[in-house]
């Protein structure tokens, strides 16, 4: 079913719509939500909680396109207050308690995880919503209220940090 319509449904109260356009996006909001947070368990309730605010408020989404920016316009606002909360609580996540991992790949992905964190929260930010949510520059600047251009060299910085740091 296109997009529009079911955004539309949704709109409209479907719950059953809503659901598909969730579906298609979970794995993007997850990802990125542990990423900010490093905390499956709060990545996971973080997302739950933007999917029961999203469906509350899709009335105020002005169109269909916009439907992924704007839900994961309300995920980074949730991930920023939950931040907030534990700033400095947790440090890495667990990636090594997965047994499908060796222990190369476990290092190798604890040391990208701490690289990111080090990153500034602005910048853990914008690489998120471009790697796991694939918004283009001109979506983050809209999301961040940013011009674009502070958001490409924003990002580009970033990356360069991520490298210097996994060098």
């Amino acid at each position: 079913m296109e997009k529009s319509s079911l955004v539309q449904r949704a709109k409209d109260g479907d719950v059953n719509a809503f659901a598909e356009l969730y579906k298609e996006i979970y794995k993007d909001l997850y990802r990125f939500a542990l990423y900010m947070l490093k905390n499956p368990t709060d990545a996971e309730d973080i997302v739950s909680d933007t999917v029961v605010n999203a469906f509350a408020a899709i009335h105020k989404l002005r169109s269909a396109d916009a439907f992924k920016a704007w839900i994961f316009k309300i995920l980074s606002n949730k991930c920023r207050s939950k931040l907030k909360e534990y700033s400095d609580k947790y440090t890495v996540f667990d990636v090594c308690a997965d047994p499908v991992l060796t222990v190369d790949s476990c290092a190798d992905d604890v040391i990208t995880r701490q690289a990111f964190y080090e990153l500034t929260e602005q910048e853990r930010i914008i690489i998120g919503l471009h790697i796991f949510g694939g918004y283009t520059s001109k979506e983050i600047s809209r999301a961040l209220k940013l011009n674009e251009n502070t958001v490409r060299s924003k990002e580009r910085r970033a990356l360069e940090k991520l490298a210097e740091k996994l060098r």
